[in-house]
């Protein structure tokens, strides 16, 4: 677990050393989909996991009385190897963290995720507020800095319902220096462009898929979303998660596929396939 220096606001900064992998050559890192919302990235020497899904298919979750999701698609795989951080968009829905994703938690020696998560899984978990972070010293000699970003899981006005969520933004100082930001379960809303405002990343994981588990509403990125969010960040490569694998999916592969193609955009689009390490330039 980070210590309890490293909740501090975006202009403040806190170290903590972590063990050692092979640092990766120039101006590159590395990608694995592991399906739904989980996605590791080999960046400088470290592991990062985003919102571990690890259950098999076909679990039933209940969501709200007498509404339940089921997952249709198990992780490609799950020899996952160590991670040294979890970067937990939040705990309370099933889609995001499930029961092997709890499990797995244990494993790790550090997860970011909200204050109020935090607080929940307790362990190895450090909770971050929107615009908080924290300072990583790599293997390689990078500093990377972790900023939770503001999300919000739905329209205006079902905060309360969703609870607390955020997403990363990773800023990779050193040899090789860029940013990665990946959106948490949001939707488009101010809050992005302020993101857009603040930074610039290379790369934006959004989570997608128009998922409504509620109701005839998003609470994730459908293709206006991303579109929207593409708009926000000119300048770089989107990268769609989230958007299979789970019965409230209503937007899946091909509607992104078709979306950034229909209005000139398909070659800012990057589509992963699960199970495969991909190298991805800087």
């Amino acid at each position: 677990m980070l210590p309890s220096s490293a909740t501090q606001t975006a202009d403040s900064t806190a170290e903590h050393a972590l063990p050692a992998h092979p640092a990766l050559p120039g101006r590159s890192f590395d990608v694995t989909y592991i399906g739904g919302p989980t996605v590791i990235l080999d960046i400088s020497g470290m592991r990062f996991m985003t919102d571990p899904t690890l259950d098999p298919a076909g679990g039933v979750y209940p969501v709200v009385a007498e509404v339940v999701i089921t997952k249709l698609i198990g992780p490609a795989t799950t020899d996952i190897g160590p991670i040294d951080v979890v970067l937990l968009s939040h705990d309370q829905h099933s889609d995001n963290l499930d029961k092997k994703g709890r499990e797995f938690l244990k494993e790790v020696k550090t997860t970011l995720t909200t204050k109020a998560g935090a607080e929940r899984l307790l362990g190895n978990s450090q909770g971050l507020l929107p615009w908080e972070s924290t300072v990583l010293q790599a293997p390689n000699g990078d500093e990377i800095t972790i900023t939770a970003t503001p999300a919000r899981h739905g329209p205006a006005g079902t905060e309360k319902a969703s609870g607390d969520v955020v997403g990363f933004l990773l800023s990779v100082k050193g040899k090789s220096p860029m940013e990665v930001y990946l959106t948490g379960d949001t939707v488009f809303y101010d809050g992005i462009a302020e993101v857009a405002a603040r930074f610039q990343p290379a790369y934006v994981f959004v989570y997608a898929g128009a998922a409504q588990p509620r109701g005839p509403f998003n609470v994730t990125m459908g293709t206006n979303d991303a579109l929207d969010t593409a708009a926000a960040f000119p300048k770089a490569t989107l990268i769609p998660l989230h958007y299979e694998g789970w019965s409230h999916d209503t937007q899946h592969r091909e509607a992104f596929e078709q979306a950034f193609k229909a209005v000139g955009l398909g070659g800012r689009l990057k589509l992963l396939t699960a199970g495969v390490m991909e190298r991805l330039p800087a």
